[in-house]
């Protein structure tokens, strides 16, 4: 007969098994997912940066899971939403539009954090270098920013005759405002051009903005870098249509929608590169030992049915140049 003491190890003992089994069992490791924008307006981003993390063989439901927090271009909640994600100890925050790196940067300096910027990180105070960055945060850079005195050029080469230009910027980016401001004050002096500033961080301002132009007889419009015009893209193209402007915006988007030129770093190549640091940092890397990757493959796409409506022929060199002619 079994004595009782027996009975009781035996039982706890049978009770025990399956719950040590269910403490070992492997946890998935979290994202946190953090971006000024809307979701609907990110879908093929999301596409992209979710074929990076495959990439390095991570499939979301499968083995990661990803927490989003979406400001919806509402740049004052990323503070609390960058916090959130700390606050659960996600294992790594994947931070693709530049005022989300800088509220995650504020909100820990423990948690791995893999940026996409159009400006300078060094600038901006998110690395120490781009080969060592140091610290927890790397991600990728197309230097937008950068080329805004390129795509004034290039409507200087389309628009001769303009010689008052107005910028568009979004103030509450007030890194990328600044810079961008700063590097097109310098290039519309060198070409000899007046170049107007106008602030826009609502869809109802940038509105109001268009409204402005033809006081201030802008005969040409150069969108500044800033993650929600990109989201804007299709809006800002139909209202340059509209007010029969001239204008360039930085990717295809803008082109596409019915806008005159874009031209810079192409978005998909970018955040696919998010999506492998990112999986890189999962497998073990540090930020501190991941240089800060530069996409380099710029485009240049020109609408010529929106040029034949705005009266402005193309000049042939710059149709040679381009990397899509859409008509």
């Amino acid at each position: 007969m079994m004595r009782r003491r027996e009975f009781i190890t035996l039982l706890g003992g049978a009770t025990a098994w399956p719950i040590a089994a269910l403490a070992q069992r492997p946890t998935i490791p979290v994202i946190g997912f953090l971006n000024s924008e809307a979701p609907k307006d990110y879908v093929p981003q999301m596409a992209t940066f979710r074929r990076g993390l495959s990439e390095m063989g991570y499939v979301e439901g499968r083995n990661v899971a990803i927490e989003f927090r979406w400001a919806e271009q509402r740049n004052e909640q990323l503070s609390s939403l960058a916090a959130d994600l700390v606050s659960r100890q996600v294992a790594v925050i994947a931070a693709p539009t530049t005022p989300a790196v800088l509220a995650a940067k504020l909100a820990t300096a423990t948690i791995p954090i893999v940026f996409y910027t159009g400006g300078d990180p060094i600038v901006a105070g998110l690395v120490a270098s781009l080969n060592r960055p140091g610290g927890n945060l790397t991600g990728v850079v197309n230097l937008n920013v950068e080329l805004a005195p390129k795509r004034l050029e290039l409507l200087h080469e389309v628009v001769p005759t303009a010689t008052v230009v107005a910028v568009l910027i979004n103030p509450t980016s007030p890194i990328l405002a600044e810079a961008t401001t700063r590097d097109l004050q310098k290039a519309a002096r060198a070409l000899g051009l007046q170049l107007h500033v106008l602030n826009a961080s609502t869809e109802s301002e940038i509105e109001a903005a268009f409204a402005a132009l033809a006081q201030l007889q802008a005969g040409a419009l150069l969108i500044g870098t800033d993650p929600m015009f990109v989201s804007r893209s299709e809006q800002l193209a139909k209202l340059t249509v509209r007010y029969g402007v001239p204008a360039i915006f930085q990717y295809r988007a803008f082109a596409a929608a019915g806008g005159l030129m874009s031209y810079g770093g192409s978005i998909t190549d970018a955040i696919r590169l998010v999506g492998v640091y990112t999986g890189r940092i999962l497998k073990g890397e540090r930020p501190a030992d991941l240089p800060v990757q530069q996409s380099t493959k710029v485009e240049l796409n020109i609408n010529l049915k929106t040029a034949k409506a705005l009266g402005i022929t193309m000049p042939l060199p710059l149709i040679g140049r381009a990397d899509e002619v859409i008509e």
